[in-house]
């Protein structure tokens, strides 16, 4: 094994914007390499969780060759949610390659990753009002500027899958024949 630094940076990135890059960057200048988990991979085609695993894959990887990030810096890697806390982290450990600095900002992810002895770092937050995957979908949904917030390249996606289309249709509620 190499004596490479590897940190991990654990987000659904539904869909990855702007706060998500400049985390990214300020993570870089601190380790030789960045793991990027996709988290709830299993999830989409929820308001919440509109987009696959992989056309999240696409997602990031496309915004990280528009900012010229080096792609020997990073992996991407699609993690599934297993919901026992316990093994949580023997799960990832199992599905990344290793890494020894967390950066999370959930409060659970710092305690069981503290729990098994590793670093954990809070990731610097950038315009969190603004650059959130939240405020993302509310403002796609309310045909607000979104496009601010994102990459070029996530707009190029979006387009592609049809994402606000997407998105609008799971927002709609049945009505009931009560």
């Amino acid at each position: 094994m190499d004596n490479k630094v590897r940190g991990i940076l654990i987000g659904r990135m539904q869909p990855i914007h702007k706060g998500h890059m400049q985390v990214i960057k300020k993570i870089l200048e601190e380790v030789d390499e960045i793991i990027i988990c996709i988290g709830s991979a299993q999830l989409s085609h929820e308001l919440k969780n509109p987009f696959t695993a992989g056309e999240r894959v696409v997602m990031v990887a496309q915004a990280l060759a528009e900012e010229k990030i080096d792609p020997s810096k990073y992996y991407i890697i699609p993690l599934e949610d297993i919901n026992y806390n316990a093994i949580w982290t023997a799960h990832v450990k199992m599905m990344t390659p290793p890494f020894s600095i967390v950066y999370s900002g959930n409060s659970l992810v710092k305690q069981l990753f503290s729990e098994e002895g590793y670093e954990v770092r809070n990731p610097p937050l950038y315009d969190r009002l603004n650059l959130s995957g939240s405020e993302v979908r509310r403002r796609i949904l309310a045909d607000e500027n979104w496009q601010e917030l994102v990459n070029q390249s996530t707009v190029d996606v979006m387009e592609e899958i049809d994402g606000v289309l997407r998105l609008k249709n799971l927002s709609v509620k049945e009505i009931s024949d009560i």
